[in-house]
């Protein structure tokens, strides 16, 4: 009698630790601010424009319900980062909880979210160079950017790091002034300003002015600007403390989400009408700043939306090339991009920026067609990937308090009943999707990039699995 099996995947650590290959030179502060200035980016700035033109102040609601769901998300992956960490975070969790197909999934889906990302966010920063350089062609931005990050991201980790610190810091010192100019503005303490009172939420249509169609419209938008707090749980595995750094980000997010987003939001709707024009066509944070006279309050917008995107295109580099790192190191992708040099997986950087790159130029030869159909592809892979999360954190909270409950650090709230709740908040969203003629398309898209790398790992998962014993005659 003999035992056949199949050629198995190369199996590796996917966390970095004592000898193994990627370093921990994240420190606790570059953890602080990527969690800190992660949920500020460029869609909160411009983006949100379109959520408020849809919407009216029931923006305010929109965001909330989301944040609400954002927060539940990430107390599960902060449960199962923190008592795992993994350089894949959720692609990892998947794969050990549901199997190998769901982890190349999840975790392909992502790469391919993020180096979009990259091209999308080059393109719009060139925007703003040509803006005050003109005549300078966009290419030259383009190519400019992704030298700088994809170099940076070649380097130590901790170049990453300090990176999105000072861009976080930025940032935030950004977003914490205009809530302070709100504030006194909301009051009447603002020289040369009164105070609007209630007139701008009640007075320009009422609370719902475009009435429930317009609420689920800016309940997608803000769906969407959340997207990328993933990130975090990715660099933590790079930290000198794993398990500590990912709790204490997560364990921040509920009142970063509060202050940062939901107060933007009441503060903006609060002070100038929701249908005003210089809401979608300059941006409701520099339509603010305009309305409460303040100098050059686009161009102060403009600077910081730069830095938004910059720092959001640092990030994505980051963390692409550290998720196709974690997919090859458990047999799941190339080999070659697996190679480790200085610590640094630099041959899934240079992939994840040649992608990248790829995309912007794909924006030029063909925007209405093959770029618009990775837009489309990725429009819908956050809830995909919170829908992974969900499913993840059920099977693995059980299994941990069955073996090793020591490592439950940070503990998903009234589990299983809210995490329930947020797989059918994620599946809602998505049929609110299917059912709004302006998502539709995106969810198609999406679905079947979903369904694609399902059949490619499921197959995969069936080619590597050990197969039963062969017997055979001696």
């Amino acid at each position: 009698m003999s035992q056949t099996l199949t050629p198995t995947p190369p199996q590796q650590q996917d966390a970095p630790g004592p000898g193994t290959p990627l370093s921990n030179g994240l420190k606790q502060r570059h953890l602080s601010m990527i969690a800190l200035g992660g949920v500020i980016g460029a869609g909160l700035f411009v983006g949100s424009g379109a959520g408020i033109a849809a919407a009216g102040p029931s923006i305010v609601l929109a965001y909330a319900a989301s944040g609400i769901l954002v927060m539940f998300v990430m107390r599960m992956l902060g449960e199962m980062s923190a008592a795992d960490p993994a350089s894949g975070s959720f692609s990892v969790h998947a794969e050990r909880a549901i199997g190998p197909w769901a982890g190349f999934t999840a975790g392909w889906m992502f790469w391919t979210l993020l180096v979009v990302g990259v091209g999308i966010e080059a393109i719009g920063a060139a925007h703003i160079m040509q803006g005050w350089f003109p005549g300078t062609p966009s290419w030259l931005w383009v190519l400019a950017f992704m030298a700088v990050f994809c170099g940076a991201n070649l380097g130590a980790v901790s170049h990453f790091g300090e990176f999105e610190f000072w861009f976080a810091a930025l940032k935030i010192g950004a977003i914490a002034l205009f809530l302070t100019l709100c504030a006194l503005a909301v009051l009447g303490l603002l020289p040369g300003t009164d105070s609007p009172g209630t007139a701008h939420l009640v007075h320009d249509g009422g609370f719902l002015p475009t009435g429930m169609s317009g609420l689920l419209v800016g309940l997608l938008a803000s769906v969407v600007a959340y997207g990328g707090l993933e990130t975090v749980t990715i660099a933590a595995a790079e930290s000198e403390d794993p398990a500590r750094g990912v709790a204490k980000a997560v364990k921040t997010t509920m009142w970063r989400i509060g202050i940062v987003y939901v107060g933007s939001m009441l503060a903006i709707v609060t002070l100038i009408p929701w249908n005003d024009e210089a809401v979608t066509a300059s941006g409701p944070y520099a339509a603010v700043l305009d309305r409460l006279g303040v100098p050059g309050g686009a161009q102060i917008m403009n600077v910081v939306i730069l830095i938004a995107l910059l720092s959001a295109m640092n990030a994505n580099i980051y963390g692409s090339s550290r998720m196709a790192y974690s997919l090859v190191a458990r047999g799941q992708g190339p080999a070659f991009l697996g190679k480790v040099s200085g610590r640094v997986p630099r041959r899934a950087v240079l992939a994840s920026c040649a992608f990248g790159f790829v995309a912007v130029l794909l924006s030029y030869w063909w925007p209405t067609t093959v770029f618009a159909w990775l837009l489309n592809m990725v429009g819908g892979v956050v809830l995909i990937v919170w829908g992974f999360i969900a499913v993840s954190q059920l099977v693995l909270r059980r299994r941990l308090e069955r073996t090793t409950s020591a490592q439950l650090v940070v503990r998903m709230w009234a589990f299983p009943y809210l995490t329930w709740v947020a797989l059918a908040a994620v599946t809602g969203v998505l049929v609110l999707m299917a059912l709004d003629s302006g998502t539709r398309v995106e969810l198609y898209f999406t679905g079947g990039l979903a369904l694609t790398l399902a059949a490619i790992g499921y197959v995969r998962q069936r080619k590597y699995a050990p197969v039963s014993p062969a017997h055979t005659e001696v």
